[in-house]
C-alpha cells in the first residue's frame, strides 16, 4: 500500500514541505527567508513536492506539521494549514515536536553524537531539548536563557539549529561543536511522522493547537531552569 504522507515544517524562519512514502522522503521544497514566507510559499511548495512525486492531493493518507515550540506566526501558519488539508481531504493530522524534529535531521549525520537542538526565541533566550546518542531525552523542552556555563553537565554536545550563530562565541572554549547546517526541515518528520501514523497516534483536526512554549521569564539562567525542572 502506498501511504504518502504530507509533512509541513513552520516552526522557523525556514519554510519546508515534505513529501514522504512509506516512510522515505521522496520529494522537498523548502527556503530560509528572514521575512517569514509561509503564508506566501507554504501552498505553493506543497503544489511543488506533489509535482515532483507526480501524485495528486487526493492521494495524500496523512498530513504532519510541526506542534512547537517556535515562531507564533509560523507554527499558526503551518497547523491552520495542516488542518484545513484534514479537513478537505478527511485525513489524519499527526503532531510532531519541531525540536525532536530539528534533532532527527542531525542525527542522519552525527549519529552518536548528543544533540543540543535548539531553536531561537529573541536575545540570548533559546527553546531547546538535549538528546542523548541514541535520541532519549536528557534535558526535556524548556525555554532558557544562556550563559557561558549552560548545559554544562550535558558536555560534549552537537548543538544545531537556527541559534547556533547566538552561541557559538559565547561557547567558543568549551568542548560543543557547532552545526549551522542542520536546520529545520521537513525531513526530520518522515520517520517520526511515518511510525506515528502506523500507530494511528493522531490528534483531535478540530481542537489542536501549537505548543508555544512562550511562558518563561527574562533573565532567568539556565542553571536556574534546570536545578528546578
Amino acid at each position: 500500500m502506498k501511504n504518502y504522507i504530507l509533512h509541513l515544517e513552520t516552526s522557523t524562519q525556514v519554510c519546508s514541505v515534505g513529501l514522504s512514502l512509506n516512510g522515505e522522503l521522496i520529494a522537498l521544497k523548502e527556503v530560509t527567508d528572514k521575512g517569514f514566507v509561509h503564508g506566501e510559499m507554504i501552498t505553493l511548495f506543497i503544489e511543488d513536492v506533489l509535482k515532483q512525486a507526480n501524485i495528486l492531493i487526493s492521494s495524500i493518507v496523512a498530513v504532519s506539521v510541526a506542534s512547537g515550540p517556535g515562531s507564533y506566526t509560523g507554527l499558526r501558519i503551518g497547523v491552520s494549514t495542516a488542518k484545513g488539508l484534514c479537513y478537505a481531504l478527511n485525513i489524519p493530522l499527526i503532531a510532531i515536536d519541531s525540536l525532536k524534529s530539528l534533532e532527527q535531521v542531525a542525527r542522519m549525520n552525527q549519529s552518536t553524537a548528543t544533540i543540543v537542538s535548539m531553536i531561537d526565541a529573541r536575545r540570548m533566550e533559546v527553546f531547546s531539548a538535549i538528546y542523548n546518542s541514541v535520541g532519549e531525552v536528557i534535558k526535556p523542552i524548556s525555554a532558557d536563557v544562556l550563559d557561558e556555563n549552560s548545559y554544562e553537565q550535558f558536555l560534549p554536545f552537537t548543538v544545531v539549529g537556527d541559534a547556533v550563530g547566538k552561541v557559538k562565541n559565547l561557547w567558543e572554549n568549551r568542548n560543543i561543536h557547532f552545526e549551522e547546517t542542520y536546520i529545520a526541515s521537513a525531513k526530520g518528520q518522515v520517520k517520526i511522522g511515518y511510525e506515528k501514523f502506523q500507530k494511528q497516534e493522531f490528534e483531535d483536526v478540530a481542537y489542536f493547537e501549537p505548543f508555544y512554549l512562550k511562558d518563561f521569564v527574562t533573565g532567568v539562567s539556565t542553571k536556574n531552569v534546570l536545578n528546578n525542572g
